[in-house]
């Protein structure tokens, strides 16, 4: 593992007016490692994401990313055309509701071809068989490749939104409340999957989930954000298992099952 970190926080805030987004937060992320943002509706969560991934300009701090030449590179500082070449080539953003982080309107196979088109890959006969190969690593049977999302179960179009992001090979992903609003046993099938391509990949992930068994599962770090603040952080069964304050420990309590 390189001694530099992936992404580089420091002292992000967002206010809205007079209310906090989110407040004076600091953290490394290093290669291969996923960080959990935990917290009840309000916490700050989403919007320290967004501030991260550029959906958002903070109001103040900085946010750096190593670049795949090892350059330390401030968010802020690129311009909108390379911030967007980013979010195609090195980066995913898997969103709560996959209508948003899908084309509705053209076919499975397009949806993951358009990102290999975004990273230069004209041929046609090579485009397919990627999208075909990445719809089956996300189980969907390659005989749906010509079919719409607008087709498909929320299952499914969640699985097709993370092959869309992951065919370019992406180094960081973001991801909203992944598992949000599906059936328990299809959640569960989600997880595994979600599990076992950051692990084969060697994915570095940012996961906002207020599901603490969603953090354990996935993260190996995590921090709990209330009112636009991190309150703890720490290894993630450390915080689960010995969380320190209070309110995490309301929330281990009121809502982990496991």
């Amino acid at each position: 593992m390189t001694d530099t970190p992936l992404l580089k926080v420091r002292d992000i805030s967002k206010f809205y007016g007079a209310r906090i987004g989110c407040q004076n937060v600091s953290f490394d992320l290093w290669p291969g490692e996923v960080l959990a943002i935990v917290g009840e509706s309000g916490s700050g969560k989403t919007t320290l994401l967004n501030c991260l991934a550029t959906r958002l300009m903070p109001t103040s701090g900085a946010v750096e990313y190593r670049m795949r030449d090892g350059q330390m590179r401030d968010l802020s500082r690129m311009s909108e055309a390379e911030r967007r070449f980013l979010m195609r080539t090195d980066w995913g953003f898997v969103h709560q509701n996959p209508a948003d982080g899908l084309r509705m309107a053209v076919s499975a196979g397009a949806n993951v071809g358009e990102r290999l088109m975004a990273v230069g890959e004209r041929h046609y006969g090579n485009i397919r068989e990627t999208a075909g190969s990445w719809l089956g690593r996300v189980e969907i049977s390659v005989d749906r490749i010509d079919d719409q999302p607008r087709d498909f179960s929320g299952g499914m179009r969640q699985r097709l939104q993370i092959a869309r992001n992951l065919v370019t090979s992406p180094r960081l992903i973001f991801m909203d409340e992944p598992t949000g609003g599906l059936d328990v046993s299809v959640q569960a099938r989600l997880l595994d999957l979600l599990r076992g391509l950051v692990q084969d990949l060697g994915l570095s992930a940012i996961i906002v989930t207020h599901d603490l068994a969603v953090a354990r599962l996935l993260s190996h770090r995590m921090m709990v954000m209330k009112d636009g603040l991190v309150i703890e952080q720490g290894l993630t069964d450390r915080v689960l298992d010995d969380p320190r304050e209070a309110y995490t420990q309301l929330l281990v309590s009121s809502i982990l099952q496991v």
